[in-house]
């Protein structure tokens, strides 16, 4: 791709990931609005009329250029980050047929599985770290689309443990230790976003991925934090000075200021080791799913039900941070059989200094693109084991 379309799809994907998080709320989760964002894009070429125009907006560019990218993306993913998709259906003819041909041939095709042969396949294409596939397959469905996505890195400089005690909330009363950066090989800084106004920010670096933690005042919504997270991680926010800002506490630090033979800054960071798994309904409305049933409805036989879901996993730890996600989009046939309820999960864990994450590719066509993003809300404790 070249680079105005490569900045062009991370400020597409960015701006989907705004809104999947913003119909998520800001309860202690991980998604992927990539995964999401890349199954819309396969249904892209069979859109017709007013659905097409709706699909192309929420996937933020023309549906012809949407299709192209998820083609190129799909035939040369990074090291870092492992990536599949499906298009599984009973028998296709005229214009499904015709779909099917055209998707990349990167696309896993067949007819639909079992849930066991499911589950394998999440497990497979997610290095085992998502072990169910996300939809009940015992449903007669007549055609199901899937992406999985997936990384396990380590960082470059793994962080040091320290005691819990300088943590200015609750959170001390949670864990007895957190993660500090060391004195290489991390960043960590003060920026100054246009809408989220200053931020305390902390970049964590692996061979092909950045992990961005961002942290704004309290009283900022969490999808505005999102928002501004997703920008940070393109380096589009300018840092502040140490010196420009006021000595003592800030909303989320606390600076002090000694003689010294030169003038000079530095900048430490303590985080919480977390992790989360989590179940996402995206048949709710403002995520794309329903256009992109009905694109499927037009091309398979179908009863006019579908289901759309996302499982999603993450953990970030002192060595390093895994994750992965796979999304799930089906119509059913015609059928006289009784749908049978699909199974769900939720986690709703709730703290008082909540904070986003942002997982992008460095280097190669993915460069900069967001692939996994978190809303975190529950400190763990480090593993001396990690």
């Amino acid at each position: 791709m070249t680079t105005a379309t490569a900045s062009s799809v991370r400020d597409a994907v960015a701006a989907y990931a705004v809104r999947m998080h913003r119909v998520l709320g800001a309860d202690h989760h991980v998604a992927s609005p990539f995964g999401a964002w890349l199954v819309l894009a396969l249904t892209a070429t069979a859109a017709r009329g007013e659905t097409a125009e709706r699909l192309a907006e929420m996937l933020g560019m023309p549906l012809e250029d949407a299709a192209t990218v998820a083609r190129e993306l799909l035939a040369a993913p990074p090291e870092a980050v492992a990536a599949a998709a499906a298009a599984w259906s009973g028998p296709a003819a005229g214009d499904a047929a015709v779909w099917l041909d055209g998707l990349p041939e990167q696309v896993a095709r067949g007819p639909v599985p079992t849930q066991a042969q499911a589950d394998a396949w999440a497990r497979e294409n997610t290095m085992g770290l998502i072990e169910t596939f996300p939809l009940d397959m015992a449903r007669d469905w007549s055609v199901v689309l899937a992406s999985a996505l997936a990384t396990r890195i380590a960082w470059h400089t793994a962080f040091d443990v320290v005691g819990a005690g300088e943590l200015r909330s609750d959170w001390r009363e949670r864990v007895r230790s957190v993660l500090r950066t060391p004195r290489e090989g991390h960043h960590a800084a003060i920026v100054r976003h246009r809408d989220a106004g200053d931020l305390a920010i902390h970049q964590a670096y692996a061979d092909g991925l950045t992990v961005t933690s961002v942290i704004a005042g309290p009283d900022v919504p969490a999808v505005d934090v999102l928002a501004a997270a997703h920008d940070v991680a393109t380096g589009s926010v300018p840092h502040v000075s140490l010196f420009d800002l006021p000595a003592g506490d800030g909303p989320s630090w606390t600076i002090t200021e000694s003689d010294g033979d030169n003038r000079s800054e530095t900048v430490a960071a303590l985080l919480p080791a977390w992790s989360a798994r989590s179940e996402h309904d995206l048949t709710r409305p403002g995520l794309g799913f329903k256009d992109a049933a009905a694109v499927l409805m037009t091309l398979f036989p179908s009863d006019g039900s579908w289901d759309a879901r996302q499982s999603a996993m993450a953990r970030y730890h002192r060595r390093g941070f895994e994750a992965a996600a796979v999304t799930a989009l089906a119509v059913a046939r015609i059928s006289l059989r009784i749908p049978q309820a699909g199974r769900r999960r939720d986690a709703l864990l709730r703290f008082d200094r909540p904070y986003a994450v942002v997982a992008t590719v460095t280097g190669g066509d993915w460069h900069g693109l967001p692939v996994f993003s978190a809303w975190v809300t529950e400190p763990e404790e480090p593993s001396e084991e990690d």
